[in-house]
């Protein structure tokens, strides 16, 4: 682990300032070392041998106190400095993960643990504070008072410079060699950690399913397993941590005592007077006191930096850049010829040889086996994975054709409603996770696309503003199933309606009023993209296309017309 890592200059730019403010505290702070070493050798040497009485030492003990009011001072500065730069960074860090996070995806962050991802944004980014304002600060000190104190002491005594020049270098060639360790515990401690946080999570999200099958108990010995091994980790920290600064302070006195025996005979032999004697005996300590105290809190750093190399391993996963493609067109028909889906990691694509053809006013149904990738060929609709083989294009009203993948997403997806099969509640009220499709949608237009969703029943339980739980606690699958088609319905001017099971969950009499208005949709213009399992969903299709299955001769012979580039809009 480097001492600063650039990428944080990179990431965090408050940290560039932090650092150059601690350069300027540090340069001014081994100004004042010096000046309050020099007041001290000058009082006593006054004092024991010119018996200077308090009066006589009046000025010179007024500057002391001045210079310790400033090295008071400076170190409030450096830990308010510390404080803000650090909440500075944390607050940057998270938001650029958030932010990056969202920009690679659901895909990836399917192959993501969630609890991982959890401990990084909130423990682990906290654990920078012990970086920031205690280690950093040591870091700078420790490169500018050796080099001012041994400027000082060179014009004094050049023996117990070459003292301090040949002691000072086993500090920190031992700190590497306990660095080594502490790190590799120190990413012991951070996996456990991490661990610990995903099974816990999980354990709390599955607790009701655990509790049915009496599973519940067997996982407090799990958990106190877990523990167990995470504790062990940060005491084995903790140990390395005190064991390291007791090396570390047995080499600076050593260290201190080899300058302070040949203070001591040159002073018997007269070769040294008492004033510079005890300036070089004070500033020596100081010499050596910031290298012993970057090794103290490296430990206190670890953590968080431990933490940071695993944000930046986020940071650095190749994401898509800003959409600036192609305006997206009023589409009048989607195409797809010849499509493989891949995804990273996977040697086989997920699906390949999709032919699909989607025109506005007509409904298509997707059928085939589980996992045969029909929400593959949905997420490479949303632009949420690329298409690996053959071409995804988007017939617009103006008659002009453009690849999918040469347009603007984000001018795509507001063309597009979307239902997942897993659609997610939010800890928000009713009305707030209906208006995620529409956020200045009015409580009338919310209320009109709930009972479009048939989710009247809910709207008679609960108000628009009753708070639902995180992921849909106090309401029903087959409701939180409604709210999702709600926020599609909301979007009243989509031009393509993406449904992933959208009947799943419910009664029969409900799933007739919502597929009633899946085709007043379609009625009306809009295209509508069925993913469907359910006899009732094929029967509403007036196409139905089947993705992997082994024969394309199970499709209808209508299901799938040529492609041409002259033919492309043919039969709209």
């Amino acid at each position: 682990m480097r001492p600063l890592d650039p990428r944080l200059l990179h990431y965090a730019r408050a940290t560039r300032r932090y650092v150059a403010a601690t350069a300027g505290i540090g340069i001014v702070g081994a100004l004042l070392v010096i000046a309050q070493a020099g007041l001290l050798a000058s009082a006593i040497t006054a004092a024991f041998l010119g018996g200077a009485d308090l009066d006589a030492l009046a000025p010179t003990l007024l500057a002391l106190a001045a210079v310790l009011l400033g090295r008071a001072l400076l170190a409030w500065l450096q830990e308010s400095a510390a404080h803000r730069a650090s909440a500075q960074v944390k607050s940057s860090l998270r938001a650029q993960l958030v932010g990056h996070a969202v920009r690679l995806g659901p895909v990836w962050l399917t192959g993501q643990r969630s609890g991982e991802l959890t401990t990084l944004v909130t423990r682990g980014v906290d654990a920078l504070d012990g970086y920031f304002a205690k280690y950093l600060p040591q870091l700078v000190l420790a490169v500018v008072v050796p080099v001012a104190v041994l400027a000082r002491i060179v014009t004094l005594d050049w023996v117990a410079t070459v003292t301090i020049v040949a002691t000072l270098p086993l500090i920190p060639l031992f700190m590497v060699l306990v660095g080594r360790t502490t790190q590799a515990r120190t990413q012991r401690q951070w996996q456990s950690l991490t661990l610990l946080g995903h099974h816990f999570l999980d354990v709390v999200a599955g607790l009701p399913t655990l509790k049915v099958f009496g599973r519940a108990k067997a996982q407090v010995a799990s958990i106190r397993a877990v523990t167990d091994a995470y504790r062990r980790a940060s005491m084995a920290t903790l140990r390395v941590a005190f064991l390291s600064a007791l090396v570390l302070e047995l080499l600076a006195t050593l260290s201190v005592a080899l300058v302070a025996v040949g203070i001591g005979l040159r002073l018997v032999e007269g070769r040294l007077d008492l004033e510079t004697g005890l300036l070089i005996l004070i500033l020596a300590p100081e010499a050596y006191l910031p290298l012993r105290m970057v090794g103290v809190h490296y430990h206190a750093s670890a953590e968080g930096m431990q933490a940071a190399q695993s944000a930046f391993a986020v940071l650095d996963e190749p994401a898509p850049g800003p959409s600036r493609g192609a305006p997206a067109p009023d589409p009048v028909l989607i195409r797809a010829s010849g499509v493989a889906i891949s995804y990273p990691g996977r040697d086989e694509p997920a699906v390949r040889g999709i032919d699909l053809e989607l025109r506005r006013g007509e409904v298509v149904a997707v059928a085939g086996p589980s996992g045969g990738g029909k929400s593959s060929l949905v997420a490479a609709l949303l632009g949420f994975v690329p298409v690996s083989e053959g071409t995804m294009e988007v017939l617009g009203a103006d008659g002009q054709v453009l690849r999918l993948a040469d347009l603007d997403l984000d001018g795509w997806r507001a063309r597009l409603a979307w239902a997942p099969q897993r659609p997610h509640l939010f800890a928000a009220s009713l009305a707030a996770n209906v208006r995620l499709a529409r956020p200045e949608a009015t409580d009338e237009e919310v209320v009109a696309a709930l009972n479009e969703a048939a989710a009247d029943d809910l709207l008679a339980a609960v108000s628009l503003r009753t708070p639902l739980g995180e992921g849909g606690v106090g309401v029903s699958a087959g409701q939180r199933r409604r709210v999702a088609l709600a926020r599609a319905f909301l979007r009243a001017e989509a031009a393509v309606l993406v449904l992933d099971e959208p009947t799943a969950d419910l009664d029969s009499a409900t799933e007739a009023r919502v597929l009633a208005a899946v085709r007043a949709r379609a009625d009306r213009g809009a295209a509508v993209l069925l993913v469907a399992h359910r006899p009732a969903l094929l029967d509403l299709a007036d196409r139905v296309v089947h993705v992997g299955v082994p024969t394309p001769d199970v499709l209808p012979p209508h299901a799938l017309s040529p492609v041409t580039p002259t033919g492309f809009g043919a039969g709209l």
